[in-house]
């Protein structure tokens, strides 16, 4: 089932399918509900799963000039709340795992589990924030250009000329985000707290994915992340870089979705 709510006077898209203890699957930045499409169709036959394009993603509107975790975490609760789902796991890549950190402190006892796929829980540090005006800068004057060259260097190098294609498919969803949204997203991940005060609190399961090749996070910060929750457990993937859902569909998903049937 697909379905828009309307979250701040703003129409926000999300999908349904399967049968089950929900699982919540958030797409990163540029992205949109499709890049779990795959993973869908598999969980959906033990799982209830909800898809959700986060603001100024996909179908989703534009809510405000700066999306905040904060904001995409409330729009995605919007939903969960609609659709009166009281448990569920909590799945997010990169920047949907910053929003899934956001959801869980806000809501620990709904919370069964998170899965951080390449993500983490510190804020930016000044080199981050830097290098985020920079591309909000560049974005303004040239978003095409900027998204053209972004997406393949989520890739490992080696898995670049193999996934050509899905490459190709992952700019042409990019292409269709406006530069307004790119802005806002880029804000909102620049402003951002962090949340390891929550990582070293919390009793929930956290799942970490880490590709040795993320030239986005390096693995050695997000192994140090991992060490800080109660429970933590890790899939350290070689020659793998920020996709691994795409550059390693099959040991992703089935680690991913042992760990939500654990966590129900």
């Amino acid at each position: 089932m697909t379905d828009f709510i309307s979250f701040r006077e703003t129409p926000i898209h999300y999908r349904t399918c399967g049968n089950g203890p929900w699982v919540v699957l958030l797409h990163g930045f540029l992205e949109s509900t499709e890049i779990w499409d795959e993973f869908a169709g598999q969980l959906e036959r033990d799982f209830s799963v909800l898809l959700v394009d986060l603001p100024g993603h996909g179908r989703s509107g534009v809510v405000d000039e700066i999306h905040s975790m904060d904001l995409m975490a409330e729009s995605v609760l919007a939903i969960i709340d609609h659709l009166k789902i009281d448990k569920f796991v909590v799945c997010g890549h990169s920047m949907g795992g910053y929003v899934s950190l956001d959801i869980a402190g806000n809501r620990p006892s709904q919370v069964r589990g998170v899965v951080l796929f390449h993500s983490h829980a510190a804020p930016d540090d000044d080199a981050a924030k830097e290098n985020r005006r920079r591309t909000i800068n560049i974005v303004k004057l040239n978003r095409t250009n900027f998204i053209h060259q972004f997406i393949p260097d989520l890739f490992a190098e080696d898995n670049q000329q193999r996934l050509a294609s899905e490459i190709e498919a992952l700019r042409n969803r990019a292409a269709s985000t406006s530069g307004k949204s790119v802005v806002a997203a880029l804000h909102g991940m620049m402003d951002r707290k962090g949340s390891l005060d929550f990582l070293m609190s919390t009793e929930l399961p956290v799942l970490f994915l880490i590709g040795k090749n993320d030239s986005r996070m390096p693995y050695n910060k997000l192994m140090a992340q991992a060490m800080l929750p109660a429970h933590a457990e890790i899939l350290l993937l070689d020659k793998v870089g920020h996709m691994g859902f795409i550059e390693a569909p099959e040991i992703t998903l089935t680690v991913v979705a042992d760990f939500f049937k654990r966590c129900k």
